[in-house]
């Protein structure tokens, strides 16, 4: 079961908000605190999930980093 920053469950299809700013490996800019992620999908870790973010394509963010909206 994946669990936000804050301890909330997430599910497939959620949006969630980054509340920190994370380097990106291989991109040149940030993902800033704030950015809204849409449509999100759970992987088979518990603590990754699976999103398209603009400007960055396809990435796997770490739970800890992310609170439910």
């Amino acid at each position: 079961m994946a669990k936000d920053s804050n301890g909330t469950e997430l599910k497939n299809g959620d949006s969630v908000s980054v509340v920190k700013d994370l380097k990106v490996k291989g991109a040149s800019t940030t993902l800033k605190r704030g950015t809204t992620i849409k449509n999100i999908k759970l992987t088979s870790k518990d603590s990754e999930i699976e999103a398209r973010v603009d400007k960055f394509g396809t990435l796997v963010l770490k739970t800890e980093f992310l609170k439910k909206i």
